[in-house]
């Protein structure tokens, strides 16, 4: 499988399994489950060539992790990353590490500054326990700025923190005495 089709294929999930589902005609459940057959044909209807040996490579080979499939390989969700209203995953609350990180671009930080980091469409704000994924992440939206999330006094302040299951960390959002640009 070629990493065209692997990348074009996993911003096309990203799109309907986080944000539009509908676009395809494509319902999730609340935990941003979608069937597969009901995916491989809402595709189709679209125009796209999907099928499953393709939807296992994305899942297999996404260096995010951005995709899980069902234990019976039935259905697929993105992990984490959602803004659609029918979709509250469920996640179990966590202890984070002492420090998070947050990717952002220099253009945001008056913002920031301001109003810490909130979700915007998203449903939580997404951290690293990794500098470099982070910065990575920054790299996305402009000149990268590394944000450091003082998330144990964050935590120990009663905020609630979730992982995904590709070891993002979540949470509703981070008010700004918690974070230091580093």
């Amino acid at each position: 499988m070629d990493r065209k089709t692997l990348d074009d294929t996993s911003k096309f999930l990203s799109y309907v399994l986080r944000h539009q589902p509908e676009a395809i005609g494509l319902t999730l459940d609340g935990e941003g489950w979608a069937d597969i057959d009901a995916l491989i044909a809402g595709a189709a209807r679209d125009g796209r060539a999907l099928d499953r040996m393709l939807l296992g490579a994305v899942v297999e080979n996404n260096n995010k992790k951005r995709f899980a499939l069902s234990a019976d390989g039935q259905r697929i969700r993105a992990v984490q990353g959602h803004s659609h209203a029918a979709v509250a995953i469920a996640y179990a609350p966590a202890v984070p590490p002492a420090v998070l990180y947050h990717g952002t671009a220099s253009r945001f930080l008056d913002s920031i500054r301001e109003r810490g980091l909130v979700p915007g469409s998203r449903h939580h704000v997404h951290l690293s326990a990794r500098r470099a994924t982070a910065l990575e992440v920054g790299r996305r939206y402009g000149s990268p700025v590394l944000l450091e999330i003082d998330a144990r006094d964050m935590h120990l302040a009663g905020h609630l923190f979730h992982q995904a299951e590709n070891g993002v960390w979540l949470t509703e959002r981070v008010p700004v005495r918690f974070i230091r640009e580093a």
